[in-house]
């Protein structure tokens, strides 16, 4: 069985995280430019479906791939799946709704939520530090949605309102999924959550297909699209595959407490790529709020590295199993 073996290479972990980070925006891109063409469950198949060809390929080059097809926690698997498909195929539908910029300052709200969920269901302890964290960035999410939400504002649209709220019911879904993976990594390898997910995912979309003539709602229909959309389906599911690996690879090289900063890049490359491809432009409540919610969110990284110092420093200084 392949050992995941860690090496201090913090160059080599920015480095992969950032280019994990510029991909899934170019996956998100990708999505955005077919949401007219394409419901949201057929979306997400397509990116999820054409992840697994890339996932398997990698998993097995790394001498993992039975523990990806065995997994130890079936129905953990089968949960996961649910939240993040559903938070995937809401957050396409956002996509489809709102500027690429507004959709990725509203995510930063997932590590928020993931903090109170701790609280309600692990059973952590959230200290002053955290909850002031937490309260700083739901107010910058509160000045990122404000304008969608003020009723007869010029600007408003009730179809950007409704983008609004899908993106901001995911980015709660998405702490769901981290709070429940917190407990499905005692019991399952990475390879197999990585696998299932997009086994779940593939699955969950494929079963939308019949919910547009079922409802009669052509949002939720499935269409023949043309040629060029297709294949940018098929892109965004191969780029989202590449994407999960660079993030995977990228822990191999450098700690969680280090790399995740950087995932506040994608304002960035999502302000770059959606004045590239869309001619859009972050206004100002999405640049303050998505700076109060990235003052929050960095507060609540720093302050669990200091929890984790404290407690690395209650423990024997035994060096850990598996280190050369």
């Amino acid at each position: 069985m392949a050992t995941d073996l860690t090496q201090n290479k913090p160059g080599r972990a920015i480095a992969l995280k950032l280019c994990a980070v510029f991909l899934f925006m170019v996956m998100a891109a990708l999505i955005k430019s077919v949401s007219p063409h394409v419901p949201p469950g057929q979306a997400v198949f397509f990116r999820s479906f054409f992840a697994l060809p890339v996932l398997v390929l990698w998993l097995w080059q790394r001498g993992q791939l039975r523990q990806g097809l065995v997994p130890s926690n079936l129905m953990g698997h089968v949960w996961r799946g649910i939240f993040g498909t559903s938070a995937m195929g809401l957050t396409f539908a956002g996509l489809g709704l709102l500027p690429l910029p507004e959709v990725t300052a509203i995510g930063y709200a997932t590590p928020l939520f993931a903090v109170l969920f701790a609280a309600i269901f692990l059973g952590e302890r959230v200290r002053i530090v955290r909850l002031s964290a937490v309260a700083l960035g739901l107010i910058g999410v509160m000045i990122v949605i404000a304008p969608r939400l003020s009723v007869g504002a010029d600007n408003v649209t009730s179809a950007a309102t409704i983008g609004a709220i899908l993106v901001l019911i995911a980015s709660i879904l998405r702490a769901m999924v981290q709070i429940h993976v917190r407990r499905l990594v005692q019991t399952d390898t990475t390879a197999s959550i990585v696998f299932y997910f997009s086994i779940t995912a593939s699955t969950l979309g494929l079963l939308t297909l019949p919910l547009g003539w079922a409802t009669g709602l052509d949002v939720l229909a499935w269409t023949a699209p043309p040629a060029w959309v297709i294949w940018m389906l098929i892109l965004s599911g191969l780029i989202g595959g590449i994407a999960q690996i660079m993030v995977t690879a990228s822990y191999r090289f450098g700690s969680a407490s280090m790399l995740a900063p950087f995932d506040y890049a994608s304002m960035i490359f999502a302000s770059f790529i959606g004045y590239i491809a869309f001619g859009e432009l972050p206004t100002g409540p999405i640049l303050i709020g998505a700076s109060l919610v990235i003052a929050g969110g960095v507060l609540i990284i720093w302050r669990e590295r200091q929890l984790g110092l404290d407690r690395s420093k209650s423990k024997p200084n035994v060096p850990p199993s598996g280190t050369p």
